[in-house]
């Protein structure tokens, strides 16, 4: 059986959005630095406004598009999760919690236990 193979095609316009997109996140940085003379409301108004003009050219490409369609596919799988109840989860915890108290007690004996017979009788250091 043999793996679909899925080609996107990139038009020139597509990837001049992308680059449109990548400069107006650059020139709001820069902008944000630029205009320290001028004041807080002209840095954040700045970059605020080439953020959403960013955002709304790359959501017009069609990677944008192909990255909502992603997000909704997301939200739709998580809401199919069967999450568990208060109960089961705090009992799950309480396991984890119990498990991680043995282990550590456990691995604590063991180096001691490995200390002493290392040290203390083959070694004779103390």
């Amino acid at each position: 059986m043999a793996a679909e193979q899925i080609e996107t095609v990139n038009t020139g316009a597509d990837k001049a959005k992308l680059a449109a997109s990548v400069l107006l996140v650059i020139a709001g940085i820069v902008g944000f630095y630029m205009l320290t003379k001028q004041g807080a409301l002209a840095q954040w108004g700045a970059l605020i406004a080439a953020l959403v003009a960013s955002v709304a050219i790359f959501m017009s490409s069609e990677s944008g598009k192909e990255f909502v369609a992603f997000c909704r596919d997301a939200v739709r799988e998580a809401k199919k999760v069967v999450w568990p109840a208060r109960k089961e989860a705090m009992q799950m915890t309480a396991y984890v919690f119990a498990f991680v108290v043995v282990m550590a007690l456990f691995l604590w004996l063991t180096d001691k236990t490995l200390e002493w017979a290392i040290f203390d009788l083959l070694l004779g250091w103390r």
